[in-house]
């Protein structure tokens, strides 16, 4: 294995253990010196591929949200219609973030850790890009009244983001299906 390799095969596993630490404990209860030991390799070797313990939860974030994103657009093209793709890809993503170790990394400790603005940022990147996306196409076909894209797309992605933080603490069961539920309800209000 050449040296190149050697090092992307340490930052993988990096990245890997420190999303298994980070998803299972938080942040704050994960210190670097755990992280290196469960991946077998000194602090030196993780200071060579991230600056800090933040930048190394930056890569890890950013990996979550893309895997996120991914899921959801999956989902979405699986559908050949216009509306059911933007249904399914909003439940796709409560389904994904209903998940403790998603809701962990992406919506509690993201913006704890980043701050607002920066988590936002990732967020806008990917999952609010396939919303504002979706959106575009809906409108431009007249399946909903034409309207300003940003506030509508920062609107549902607050109200997604919220219930899935809701969902975190809820011990019902039946909450993902009831969520998913309400918020076919509040989809519907927008068609025309």
């Amino acid at each position: 294995m050449s040296r190149a390799e050697q090092r992307e095969q340490t930052r993988r596993a990096l990245l890997r253990e420190s999303r298994r630490l980070f998803a299972a404990e938080g942040y704050g209860a994960v210190g670097l010196s755990q992280i290196v030991n469960a991946v077998g390799v000194t602090k030196g070797a993780l200071y060579h591929h991230f600056d800090d313990k933040t930048a190394l939860f930056r890569a890890v974030l950013a990996q979550v949200q893309e895997e996120v994103g991914r899921r959801v657009a999956a989902t979405a093209d699986a559908e050949p219609d216009p509306w059911d793709q933007f249904v399914a890809g909003c439940h796709a993503f409560l389904t994904a973030s209903a998940d403790p170790a998603i809701q962990r990394i992406m919506l509690i400790d993201g913006p704890a850790v980043l701050g607002w603005n920066e988590w936002r940022a990732f967020d806008e990147a990917t999952s609010a890009r396939h919303l504002t996306d979706a959106l575009t196409r809906l409108i431009e076909a007249g399946i909903i009244a034409r309207q300003p894209i940003a506030p509508l797309a920062h609107l549902l992605s607050g109200a997604m983001n919220e219930a899935a933080l809701w969902l975190a603490t809820s011990a019902d069961p039946g909450a993902l299906a009831d969520t998913k539920a309400a918020l076919t309800r509040m989809l519907e209000s927008l068609r025309t």
